[in-house]
């Protein structure tokens, strides 16, 4: 089984395209082609599922990809540890929306310049879906919020580091400017990102939200819809004060002070390849 040939099999899978796949990787589309196909004759099953004008994963290869993606990282990481990183790399990092949009690109502009030979990837997700990823071997390190003391992560053979401390806002809307307390709320919606998201949990737990069948939640993939609906009248949403110093939520909207959680860098016990160690001291400057 050539990486090569995992390469591959991993643009397509992120393409679902022959010809997008070998246009980003600068190959025919026929030795594309023949590239999966010699890979799912090597495997014995079929990675992809083809009708008359589009494929998709097969259940085999969504599994396969998992564990392909895993194995080009491993390769990756070698290769940076026995060049003492002069291969530059790959360094793939998880975020969640907030860190991404208010802290992130200073910090990984800047990095860039220093280390311009490693390629940066970046995704974004609620904490325990990155930190899963992180666990599993899909990312590298992630930021998160942690709610409780790290004791979870050291049981998952993870480490982690505080790097910045965000103030959690209750963004109300237009109606409830005499709302002083979260339980005082009149909304019964919640606008939030998906499970798994601790600035969720937060707010459910400073909102009463469990056991009360009157609340819903909404999930949104999005800060600037979670402000559109509060905007709206339509419910409330939580968000760090750094996101909302962005802009984007009008003057009139009052909030609530939630409390404050930090975010950190999470990473596996022994991950220390050159991009990931130069990357995490730069934050310890932070």
């Amino acid at each position: 089984m050539e990486t090569e040939s995992l390469r591959i099999f991993c643009a397509v899978a992120a393409e679902l395209s022959i010809t997008q796949a070998a246009a980003r990787l600068g190959r025919a589309p026929s030795n594309v082609t023949t590239r999966v196909q010699q890979l799912e004759a090597d495997l014995g099953v079929g990675l992809f599922v083809r009708t008359a004008k589009r494929i998709a994963l097969s259940t085999e290869g969504g599994q396969f990809l998992a564990y392909a993606e895993r194995l080009l990282a491993l390769e990756d990481e070698a290769r940076q540890v026995v060049s003492n990183g002069a291969s530059g790399g790959v360094l793939r990092i998880g975020s969640m929306e907030s860190t991404a949009a208010s802290r992130l690109p200073g910090v990984l502009a800047a990095f860039h310049v220093d280390h311009p030979a490693t390629r940066l990837v970046l995704r974004t997700g609620p904490s325990r879906q990155i930190v899963e990823q992180v666990r599993t071997g899909a990312l590298d390190c992630a930021f998160a919020a942690l709610p409780d003391d790290g004791a979870e992560l050291i049981e998952m053979g993870l480490q982690s580091m505080p790097v910045w401390v965000e103030e959690l806002l209750l963004l109300l809307p237009p109606g409830e400017s005499d709302v002083e307390d979260a339980r005082q709320v009149r909304a019964r919606s919640l606008a939030a990102f998906p499970l798994g998201c601790t600035y969720r949990s937060l707010a459910e737990d400073r909102l009463g939200i469990a056991g009360a069948p009157a609340w819903r939640v909404q999930e949104m993939n999005s800060y600037h819809a979670m402000i559109a609906c509060v905007a709206a009248g339509a419910c409330v949403t939580v968000l760090p004060a750094s996101v909302l110093a962005l802009g984007g939520a009008p003057a009139a909207l009052r909030t609530l002070p939630l409390g404050r959680l930090a975010t950190c860098l999470v990473w596996r016990d022994g991950f220390a390849t050159p991009a990931f160690r130069a990357f995490s001291g730069r934050l310890q400057m932070v």
